[in-house]
């Protein structure tokens, strides 16, 4: 079904941030001069801007962030997922962590029930701040993002130089919402759970005039949030507007802003109890003190985009975004256990040292602003399509000094006593301003009707401070990087295609600011991963599949200590060096494919990891081990049947299976592998004449009781038990 009619270019953004923002004399140069294009009409005869409609799924859609302008997927030489909105819809996702049962390339990395996503995409976790993009547009993800106003979920696999300046390797997120509708859209969608969740969420669109030039789509929910855990009632809110004006045929101007809250008491993960196990239990909820209060996020995303043609090959693009985000993180936090001396986990007997960790008034700003410009030109007998422009962006992150830093006593796994709230506001937050300047350019050449090429080049400008609330640790760099990407692709034949690249994505790090440290505010050299990636790809439309080999290197910076005999210690300053020791090497095999005709359809994936530590002089008994939480392998299959003999009903079946991982860095801990089933009833049906969908999903239907992830993070272990079975009934209907 067609979901929405777009133009085929990326991302938008929102001039009231303009006030708040200090765009780099290149970019405002080129939103300045442009803007004035809005009053001028082409030179060049009958331009007009095309419009494509993406159809749910289509790997004929062109992803927003995949660097090359108006490419489909299907046709780029990347490994990438496009989760359409009636599949987020159908799985029935309230987070980014309930997508990732849709790609064995991806699996949880820290995600605490009622707190923000974490994610691990080929073996490396990638980062909250550098990794998002929001209409292509830089975003931070340390927040709960909202799901149910989005078109689309993009997912690229791989080291991102080409779509970001600075970026984990693994992947890339995109999140594209929803925008006006060419006819008129009414819909709502009711859900309920067993656990006591009830969600109104109401989808409008349609457009406006005379000449229906102004469209709008509007997207209005709230719901009352429980979970299987104990004392995880709360609320949530969202609403969405983006609107769209066609000026003229070759002019068409974008607008969108969100609102949301969300309000809910987190869940901390789980640890060992000594060298043991934990019982895989999900319903326990150590954060359920008397004093107990919820984490609140709050978010407004806007973003504008202004659209101008040339002529019937070129055309560019102005665009700003921002978005403002408040946190207030809050929860009676287990740590370490002091009684046996053992800080990563916790008693033998189940017990743990509890903290009263508060830190309100988080607040976390972006603004983006972007100017490109696309289009094709030829030489000879050679086709290019060429996409350049810049982008400039700031981040803020504010705060207040917090709690946390002083345990409340002693609490126990399996009886939780209450204890008394101690709050210390005596632990510093750290501020941070980032800046950055990137300058890109791409250039698809076409050299005959079987072989293409593709190059990229990034520049990206950095300039990064921090420094506590009591004015310690202050840190201040700048640093410039250049990342490039090449690609080649030969067709097969009209329905398959063969691929390899090779790029580079950059992470930058300055030494903290802690005594410790001999070369403490100093910038490390830029971290450079590196990846090259085969493919095979296959798409007739109703069928696929696709076959990726991927090797990628990430360097890793340690703690060199000074003096051999002693650790690294505050108390003795310059006692340690922070320095890079060795990288980090994940290879391996993606394989997927699905179908969407017929009575029988599917959507499956298949990933296999090698990783391993490699070079180490300072921890040389980490080389060869396997990275924490990084499964070696990991199976996904969607299966649906729609019965002859009832027209409108369909059987749904999901699997997840994914392999055993380490606990701690030596491995000497595993965890076991497990493997979810989940099954659905979808009926297809009218109610008062306008087409309508039921849906009843029982997700773990077996109950099974297992330990989804064990990431080891702040130098502690993490096990996050496994949802039990929970039963959801949906109706969407039009009205």
């Amino acid at each position: 079904m067609a979901k929405t009619t777009r133009l085929s270019q990326p991302s938008h953004a929102i001039t009231a941030a303009a006030s708040h923002f200090k765009p780099s004399s290149a970019a405002l140069a080129c939103l300045l001069v442009c803007a004035p294009g809005v009053q001028a009409q082409s030179t060049a005869p009958a331009a007009s801007l095309a419009e494509v409609v993406i159809q749910s799924g289509a790997s004929s859609a062109a992803p927003e962030i995949g660097g090359f302008a108006d490419q489909p997927l299907a046709n780029t030489p990347i490994n990438a997922t496009l989760i359409p909105a009636d599949e987020i819809a159908q799985t029935g996702a309230r987070r980014l962590s309930d997508l990732y049962r849709l790609d064995a390339s991806v699996s949880d990395a820290y995600n605490a029930g009622g707190y923000y996503d974490y994610v691990s995409v080929r073996g490396f976790v990638i980062d909250n701040t550098y990794n998002y993009r929001r209409e292509g547009l830089p975003i931070s993800a340390e927040t709960a993002l909202p799901l149910d106003h989005l078109e689309r979920v993009e997912l690229l696999k791989g080291t991102s130089g080409i779509q970001a300046g600075t970026s984990a390797p693994g992947g890339l997120f995109n999140i594209v919402v929803k925008r006006p509708t060419q006819n008129t859209l009414r819909s709502l969608r009711l859900e309920a759970t067993n656990n006591g969740n009830a969600l109104v969420h109401a989808d409008l669109g349609g457009r406006l005039g005379d000449n229906r030039d102004v469209g709008y789509r509007l997207n209005l929910l709230g719901e009352r949030l429980n979970s299987h855990a104990r004392g995880t009632e709360g609320q949530r809110g969202l609403m969405a507007l983006a609107l769209d004006a066609r000026l003229s045929p070759d002019r068409l101007l974008e607008g969108e802003f969100e609102v949301s809250r969300r309000s809910q008491a987190s869940v901390p993960g789980l640890s060992l109890l000594g060298n043991a196990l934990p019982p895989a239990e999900a319903r326990i909820n150590i954060n359920t003190q008397p004093w107990t209060q919820p984490v609140v996020f709050q978010n407004f995303s806007g973003s504008l985009r202004y659209t101008q043609a040339i002529n019937s090959d070129w055309n560019w693009q102005a665009q700003l975004g921002t978005q403002r985000l408040k946190t207030d993180d809050r929860l009676a936090y287990p740590y370490g256990c002091s009684n046996e001396n053992s800080y990563d986990r916790y008693c033998s007997n189940g017990d743990f040292d509890l903290y009263d960790y508060r830190s309100e008034n988080e607040r976390r700003n972006t603004t983006a602003a972007q100017w490109r410009i696309n289009g094709q030109l030829n030489t000879g007998a050679v086709q290019h399509q060429v996409n350049a422009g810049v982008i400039t962006s700031r981040f803020t992150d504010r705060g207040e000094p917090r709690a946390g830093n002083i345990p409340l006593g002693t609490g126990n796994l399996f009886t939780l006593p209450p204890l008394a709230p101690l709050a210390n506001y005596s632990d510093t937050y750290t501020l941070r301003t980032e800046r950055s300047t990137e300058f890109f350019a791409t250039d698809v050449i076409r050299w005959n009707s079987q072989l293409q090429t593709w190059l990229g080049l990034r520049h990206t400008r950095l300039d990064r401070a921090s420094v506590r609330t009591n004015g310690s640790r202050a840190t201040d760099y700048d640093q410039n990087v250049t990342t490039p990407w090449l690609a080649a692709t030969w067709q097969l034949n009209p329905a398959q295609m063969a691929y390899a690249s090779w790029g580079q994505g950059v992470e930058s790090e300055v030494v903290p600011g802690r005594p410790r440290y001999s070369n403490q505010g100093q910038a490390l050299p830029a971290l450079k991963s590196r990846q090259w990636e085969l493919g095979l790809k296959s798409d007739t439309g109703t069928q696929r599949w696709n076959a990726t080999v991927f090797h990628i290197t990430r360097p890793v910076s340690a703690d060199l200590r000074l003096d051999p005999t002693r650790s690294c210690s505050d108390s003795r300053a310059g006692s340690c060096t922070r320095v890079i020791d060795g990288h980090a090497r994940h290879q391996g095999l993606e394989l997927g494919g699905g179908r969407t005709s017929g009575a029988w359809s599917y959507d499956a994936s298949a990933t296999w990891i090698h990783a391993e530590r490699r070079q180490s002089d300072i921890t040389p008994r980490l080389n060869g081990q396997r990275p924490t939480n990084v499964p070696k392998g990991v199976l996904r299959a969607n299966l649906s049947h729609a019965l002859a003999a009832v027209p409108g009903l369909h059987l749904g079946a999901h699997l997840s299976h994914e392999g055993r991982r380490s606990v701690l860095p030596d491995a000497s801990v595993q965890l076991p592998s497990w493997t979810r089933v989940d099954a659905s009833l979808r009926f297809n049906t009218r109610l008062n004449g306008r087409q309508a969908s039921w849906t009843l999903t029982v997700d773990n239907l077996l109950d099974r009781r297992y330990f989804k992830e064990s990431p080891y993070q702040y130098e502690h272990i993490y096990l996050f038990p496994g949802a039990p079975r929970s039963v959801r009934l949906a109706l969407q209907t039009n009205f």
